[in-house]
């Protein structure tokens, strides 16, 4: 069975999770059987083996990084039209869009799988053109990205209109199926949730000698507690309320550090805030990891905080479970349907998020208890079981039976 996949990253090309979770679930469907052709906007090598990668244009990873990643929708986006050809965000759209028309009336598809608003332009148009139908996947919504703004209302209206005209919609959580039920009045029944699993990524070209950080290193020797959180620093990521909460833990033990490994448009402003609340020697700003320097934020760590405002699920808590840390995470995030073993909280709680943290650094038995029951947790969730979902979707909407 032949799927056209529709994606805006890939790794070592991603600037965030939404390309982990692509390149995990179409290499477990490639793996089952299925023949999956990934077009993504830009051209570049990929060290992947078991699906075919299809560049839809000849920019670079680099210039799709600063102007057009996968996550991004601020300013105002005009709709594709033919004088935007060769400009900005919508520009690419509109050449992505055309790549995968010609792409798909050339080859037309069993099934076209498209993940978020980037790519649904170009799902519709090609399920018109060919008529295969169209599965969008929702790894977040404009509200999550906005922090539960309001957010781009043109993307907004992107989602709304391709969530309609999809033929079924999977969405990452059951949160994020109630945010589309409830913000885009799509019928229920319509969504069905399949959960993501512990992630996997290429394994990087080179691989260090020494630790990424060994004043971190250093400073657990000497007694201190390392709070890591990965993540985009963006609105959505609320790591303004983890560093008020931070203010606090640290009134009470002043030997707490907080890693903060990721980057994105808050960066200096949550500088600037680390200085105003006097946090300049307890918190570290990695900038954005892959690889080794990934591995080893949570290497480094001893406990793991996710303080989204609202995250669809978030990846990140998965991965720092799998490196048995402990996890504190907000109520308003996805992964928390699938991890029951985690210290929660409401994220504009910041007291108690410092509380937790303090508990947490302070007592190890519960870090070890914490660790060890989130880490057995997430031995239930596998990619394979991602991609028997998708099989079973692709059997109920396609002429083609779905087996390998």
């Amino acid at each position: 069975m032949k799927i056209t996949m529709l994606g805006w990253e890939l790794p070592p090309h991603n600037s965030g999770g939404l390309g982990v979770a692509c390149y995990n679930l179409a290499k477990q469907l490639a793996q089952d059987g299925f023949e999956i052709n990934f077009v993504v906007p830009y051209r570049a090598r990929h060290r992947i083996k078991e699906f075919k990668v299809i560049g839809a244009t000849d920019i670079t990873p680099a210039e799709l990084y600063r102007s057009a990643n996968a996550y991004h929708s601020s300013g105002t986006i005009p709709p594709p039209n033919e004088e935007s050809v060769r400009g900005g965000l919508d520009g690419l759209r509109t050449r992505y869009a055309r790549f995968v028309q010609k792409l798909v009336a050339d080859d037309p598809p069993d099934v076209i799988h498209a993940h978020d608003w980037l790519t649904f332009d170009a799902a519709v148009a090609a399920k018109r053109l060919c008529g295969s139908p169209f599965i969008a996947h929702v790894h977040a919504t404009e509200y999550d990205r906005s922090g539960n703004a309001e957010g781009n209302l043109i993307v907004h209206d992107i989602e709304y209109q391709s969530l309609l005209l999809a033929d079924k919609i999977i969405a990452v959580s059951r949160l994020t199926k109630r945010t589309i039920v409830e913000k885009y009045h799509i019928p229920a029944d319509k969504i069905e949730v399949l959960h993501n699993a512990p992630a996997e990524v290429p394994p990087p070209e080179t691989v260090a000698d020494s630790p990424s950080y060994p004043y971190l290193e250093e400073m657990r020797r000497s007694g201190w507690t390392v709070v890591a959180s990965l993540g985009r620093l963006t609105v959505q990521k609320g790591l303004n309320y983890l560093l008020e909460a931070a203010k606090l833990a640290v009134e009470k033990n002043p030997r707490l550090i907080f890693l903060l490994a990721g980057d994105g448009e808050q960066r200096d402003q949550l500088l600037l805030r680390c200085a105003q609340l006097g946090l300049g020697g307890n918190v570290a700003f990695s900038g954005f990891v892959r690889g080794q320097r990934w591995r080893d934020s949570y290497g480094s760590a001893d406990l793991f905080v996710m303080s989204s405002v609202s995250e669809p699920f978030g990846l990140t808590a998965l991965e720092a479970a799998a490196c048995r840390l402990p996890l504190i995470i907000t109520r308003q995030s996805g992964v928390g349907e699938t991890i029951s073993h985690a210290l929660k909280y409401d994220y504009w709680d910041t007291h108690r998020l410092a509380s937790l943290i303090l508990a947490a650094a302070e007592q190890t038995v519960l870090r070890h208890e914490l660790a060890d029951n989130a880490a057995s947790e997430i031995n239930r969730l596998s990619w394979r079981e991602v991609a028997r979902g998708c099989s079973r979707i692709y059997r109920q909407h396609s002429l083609v039976e779905a087996s390998p």
